[in-house]
């Protein structure tokens, strides 16, 4: 069995491409330059987003194809999935996990995940679909991090009670790995902690791992935005803080149980203390 993983040296494909190698799967990891030395994988290609061509011959023959959007202008990723969905519909792998990162998938919203799994779909191309809410990776940003050991607060652009289903890189890796196993379970699949948990909640957790006090304190998306300019570029920052100027008319963004990783696939995502001892904080 061979599996073709997207973005393979990635906060999102390496730890996908690290769980298949665990599991002993062969793995041929997709980045930007073949001359990079991916553990866990057999092979790498170099394939990029914008080349259907290259896409296409990196899926031909694939037992399954690991596919995410990266944090880049959202023309560019509508871009990136028409390519992707051209791409699967020429190849014919086997079969395709899509992380849909948090995006919408609802096809009103006219986005580039939205576009992508109904891409998909089209295709008639066996697939799944993973929908996160919200990735507790977020929280390793230099801004939070730092502001946490610093003076004891944990800033985010969300309400103090607002309900989330944090889930981690770590998790949708084990989602994929099982999926990758199961060609039954088809449609979307959400990965995340239920109950949802509250910025509280989150503080508290960060708390007891660090052994200190931490609150939870609420920023604006503005201010998340200027803070994730410097990574990310001004561009996609902007992205990112729209996305959270939405999200703050909605009462949660919690998974519902119907279609969770714990029901479809036996999988409990980690706790924000399993989390971050995992991560090795």
């Amino acid at each position: 069995m061979t599996y073709v993983i997207h973005g393979a040296t990635g906060a999102q494909g390496a730890p996908v491409v690290a769980a298949l190698a665990a599991a002993g799967q062969s793995v041929t990891a997709l980045t930007r330059n073949a001359d990079v030395v991916v553990a866990g994988a057999q092979r790498v290609v170099a394939a990029d987003y914008g080349s259907t061509a290259e896409l296409t011959e990196a899926y031909r023959g694939a037992d399954g194809v690991f596919v995410h959007l990266p944090v880049v202008s959202e023309e560019d990723r509508r871009d990136y999935a028409r390519n992707i969905v051209a791409a699967v519909r020429a190849a014919r792998p086997a079969r395709v996990v899509f992380s849909a990162g948090g995006a919408p998938i609802d096809p009103e919203t006219g986005g580039a995940a939205a576009a992508l799994a109904g891409g998909l779909a089209e295709t008639g191309v066996p697939h799944a679909v993973i929908t996160p809410t919200l990735f507790l990776e977020n929280l390793l940003m230099p801004y939070v991090l730092d502001t946490v050991r610093e003076r004891g607060a944990l800033p985010y652009p969300i309400r103090a009670g607002f309900p989330v289903s944090w889930a981690s890189h770590l998790d949708i890796a084990d989602a994929v790995v099982a999926l990758f196993d199961r060609p039954d379970i088809t449609g979307v699949v959400s990965v995340g902690q239920y109950p949802a948990i509250t910025g509280p909640d989150l503080a508290e957790a960060f708390g007891a791992h660090f052994g200190k006090d931490v609150v939870f304190e609420q920023i604006t998306p503005e201010q998340f935005r200027s803070s994730v300019a410097p990574l990310i570029g001004e561009g996609p920052a902007a992205d990112v803080a729209g996305a959270y100027a939405a999200m703050s008319a909605l009462p949660d963004r919690s998974i519902t149980p119907e279609n969770s990783a714990q029901k479809l696939l036996g999988i409990t995502p980690r706790t924000t203390g399993q989390w971050l001892t995992d991560m090795g904080l």
